[in-house]
């Protein structure tokens, strides 16, 4: 199977368009493919296509939509390896990450079709003879819009859970990699989803589709990955029509080293919070605090272990997306040295390429720098030193986002504190693997609304009725 779809996907089928815009790759600055850019009024044929599939669709059976959705993950698993050589080749992701993504996409399909099942209601005995039920119904039309870090599972994630409920969907992917989108849209006719189900809409003019998808009253829910601060926009866009959200935002996680850590362990899991996907991952360890008694060590064996982290599709970086993407991790860099940082490794863009930044280390770290406050979003680790729990503690949740944190200790009791205290919506105790499918992922505070995967993966694309049944006379 060819997997080279370039124009829009809506009921089904390509739609080419009147515009389009160019993709290159970050690896080269070359040239991928010549893509079909999406209008305000291609939104509106989209939209409009996916409430006439809802229709239908909301009735299915869900042992139906399970059995789509696992004919889809077994047309992407047998895709797989052109799928990750189009993500490696469209984001710049290394091929082992690309495989691993697609094989995770995957497997969420299978898992949600199999949570499609167990979608119940409840019943209770009422007051003078009154039976009490609820029922869960699908929310209607969902607007996906997802980000380029992360082209594959982001576009899964939402669709594959808003598919299992019962609701169409409408995808808006970055205009950095919209061709692993497409490619996963051609796969899920071949698999069987009826036309309309799943629209695609790649776009050089990305907030006008975005308005598009928020203006809408067909358009019950949005569903969006990406900044706080297109998320906040996008917040107030959907109030007229007062649509259920889903906000998955930005993040600063603090990543915290106990003395009494496995240092081994908390290395690992840094080099992982920190270095997947060339730092450009929300949950990234973005504030490294390690205990004073353990700095100096921990801060010597991460060079050593930096210093191993290879360029190349083979090996374990990349480049970053884009030149604006190298120019702000720069900035943070150069910001921090000139309030005191001292740089113990890379820190600089490299001679690789054009988007390539060397994987650094840098040490003398504290609350003036940018770093400290704005997501790195690329390879730099900035290590602050800290001496107790409760300053630690404090400094960790002096952030407006709420989206991940870490704490290492073989202390069960100082963990279990921890658990309580930080501020996130995802914690990684002596663990940096924060997504299972059995738990739910999301932010508190500004960084986000609602939750995806886990047990209740498909409540946010439901609603529940109350039902109050008497009996006539």
């Amino acid at each position: 199977m060819t997997l080279a779809t370039s124009h829009l996907w809506i009921g089904g089928r390509d739609v080419p368009a009147n515009d389009r815009f160019v993709v290159c790759s970050p690896i080269d600055r070359l040239p991928i493919a010549e893509v079909a850019s999406a209008n305000d009024q291609d939104a509106l044929v989209a939209i409009e296509s996916a409430i006439a599939a809802q229709r239908l669709w909301c009735t299915e059976q869900p042992a139906t939509r399970a059995a789509i959705l696992t004919r889809w993950a077994e047309s992407i698993d047998a895709a797989a390896p052109q799928l990750a050589a189009m993500l490696h080749r469209e984001s710049g992701k290394v091929m082992r990450e690309a495989l691993s993504e697609v094989g995770h996409g995957a497997d969420m399909l299978r898992w949600y079709g199999q949570r499609a099942t167990c979608i119940t209601g409840e019943a209770f005995a009422g007051p003078d003879g009154l039976r009490l039920m609820t029922s869960k119904q699908a929310v209607g039309v969902v607007a996906c819009i997802t980000p380029w870090n992360f082209p594959v599972a982001s576009v899964l994630v939402k669709v594959g859970a808003a598919l299992a409920a019962g609701c169409a969907c409408v995808v808006k992917p970055s205009e950095l990699t919209p061709l692993t989108a497409l490619a996963l849209a051609q796969l899920s006719a071949d698999a069987g989803l009826p036309g309309g189900l799943l629209n695609v809409l790649p776009s050089a003019e990305p907030e006008r589709i975005a308005g598009a998808f928020c203006g809408h009253t067909g358009v019950r829910k949005l569903s969006f990955t990406g900044s706080t601060a297109t998320g906040k926009k996008l917040y107030r866009q959907c109030a007229d029509s007062v649509k259920r959200l889903s906000l998955e935002l930005g993040g600063n996680a603090p990543f915290i080293v106990f003395d009494d850590a496995d240092l081994d362990l908390a290395l690992r899991c840094v080099v992982n919070a920190r270095y997947y996907n060339t730092g450009q991952i929300c949950v990234g360890a973005n504030r490294i605090f390690v205990h004073a008694a353990l700095h100096d060590r921990f801060a010597e064996a991460l060079v050593k272990m930096v210093a191993g982290l290879r360029f190349g599709s083979d090996g374990d970086l990349g480049p970053l997306i884009q030149g604006s993407a190298l120019e702000r991790v720069t900035g943070i860099c150069e910001d921090a040295v000139s309030k005191g940082a001292r740089i113990l490794c890379g820190g600089e863009p490299s001679d690789r390429g054009d988007f390539y930044f060397r994987p650094g280390v840098m040490i003398d770290m504290d609350d003036r720098m940018r770093a400290c406050r704005e997501e790195i979003f690329g390879p730099l680790a900035c290590i602050y030193r800290f001496e107790d729990e409760a300053e630690v503690m404090h400094k960790a949740n002096d952030t407006e986002s709420g989206l991940a944190a870490y704490a290492f200790s073989r202390n069960r009791a100082r963990l279990m504190r921890c658990a309580d205290g930080l501020e996130a919506g995802a914690i990684g105790l002596n663990s940096s693997a924060l997504f299972h499918r059995n738990l739910p992922f999301g932010g508190i505070k500004q960084s986000g609304l609602g939750k995806e995967q886990g047990i209740h993966c498909l409540d946010e694309f439901l609603v529940e009725k109350s039902l109050v049944i008497g009996e006539a006379s």
